[in-house]
């Protein structure tokens, strides 16, 4: 219940990737809260127009905003930022989820530079970019957060989030079973995009908008597949618990869906 009351006072909240998988659940999550949901819920996806899950919770969600993106053309993105600011006016965007991704499996025979930089683009650069165009939305939601939270950090004033994964951490890809998963674009680029994170995270401090990266878990989703851990609803809610109790001290972390620190 705490983390639906931390969303509940949050007047936005963006998931990018809305239209199915983690990013589906993230938006059905939020708006399912009841009287402790997002004042809008911005749920980004590259075709509307065949989100028909997404649609259908529109429908049923007064607060629920689909707005186009496409992660990999920066046209799309800035458009996107500019339809996004016309929405939130002066209130700002509070927080960001990066989670729209994708995974090109690829082994050290298979792999070539192409499906490298395929995968690059979307888990790493698009995020770095997003963030980027939505800048100025988050340091006006921090802005006018100050007064009322005494500067602390949290989603209810401006944070980054971005959905990385435990298999991009370079220390756990070491010792018996950690060559299991040779997916060389897909670890390369939660790499990546943990060192985004890291980097955004000391340039967004000054401004009071929180940033950080968190593993979803394995889950049973088009992209974990069938043999995933964790349902989708699993993931979420322990996801969300997590992102609404975050403060000064997960600021530049990388956490697990339990909470729990990863190695870089």
């Amino acid at each position: 219940m705490s983390s639906l009351v931390s969303f509940g006072k949050c007047c936005s909240v963006l998931v990018t990737g809305a239209s199915r998988g983690i990013g589906l659940q993230m938006v059905d999550s939020l708006a399912a809260g009841g009287g402790f949901s997002p004042g809008k819920i911005i749920a980004t996806t590259r075709n509307p127009a065949t989100a028909q899950k997404l649609q259908e919770l529109a429908n049923k969600h007064p607060n629920i905003h689909i707005i186009t993106l496409d992660v990999v053309s920066q046209e799309s993105i800035e458009r996107c930022a500019e339809e996004v600011g016309q929405l939130l006016q002066d209130e700002g965007l509070n927080c960001l989820i990066n989670n729209a991704g994708i995974n090109v499996v690829a082994d050290l025979h298979s792999v070539t530079a192409d499906k490298m930089m395929e995968n690059f683009h979307t888990n790493a650069v698009a995020p770095l970019m997003i963030t980027k165009a939505f800048l100025p939305l988050l340091k006006r939601a921090a802005s006018r957060g100050e007064a009322g939270d005494s500067g602390s950090m949290s989603i209810q004033r401006a944070a980054v989030i971005n959905v990385s994964s435990l298999l991009g951490s370079v220390e756990l890809n070491w010792g018996e079973g950690a060559n299991n998963i040779k997916w060389y674009p897909y670890r390369t680029s939660k790499s990546a995009l943990n060192m985004v994170s890291r980097c955004m995270a000391k340039d967004l401090e000054p401004d009071g908008i929180l940033c950080m990266a968190i593993h979803p878990g394995w889950v049973r989703t088009d992209m974990g597949g069938s043999e995933g851990l964790l349902s989708p609803e699993e993931s979420v809610s322990s996801i969300l618990s997590v992102i609404g109790g975050l403060s000064e001290k997960d600021h530049g972390s990388f956490l697990n869906f339990t909470g729990e620190a990863l190695p870089w």
